[in-house]
């Protein structure tokens, strides 16, 4: 007996269907209440952080981490959709992986995970 996995995410959203839109159109991710998105198996950091923690928003309870294959595409394209990526030289990580940031529409942080081989 024990947990498996993450079975879902559920937050708040001023505007749930056009923030659901934007998962879909900019990361791919079938988002909604009536959707599944079928994911790759991997790791997953389960990590509390210290209240103060100045590793994403003060403001912000959680960041959203997500596991990518071809970061820095992928950035190009969010950013040629509009979307700022954060890239910082400290976030390229030997033996951890590159790591990326963007906010969701409602400014949510996202950090996109591209896993070293």
């Amino acid at each position: 007996m024990g947990v498996t996995g993450i079975g879902g995410l559920f937050f708040r959203s001023r505007d749930p269907v056009a923030r659901a839109a934007w998962y879909k159109t900019h990361l791919g991710i079938d988002a909604g209440a009536e959707s599944v998105w079928q994911q790759q198996a991997g790791m997953t950091v389960f990590a509390p952080f210290k209240a103060d923690s100045d590793y994403f928003p003060v403001d912000q309870t959680f960041m959203l981490n997500l596991r990518v294959e071809g970061l820095i595409a992928m950035a190009d394209a969010l950013e040629a959709a509009g979307i700022a990526v954060e890239r910082r030289d400290e976030w390229d990580m030997p033996g951890i992986g590159l790591f990326m940031r963007i906010h969701d529409p409602e400014g949510l942080p996202i950090e996109l995970w591209e896993v070293a081989e």
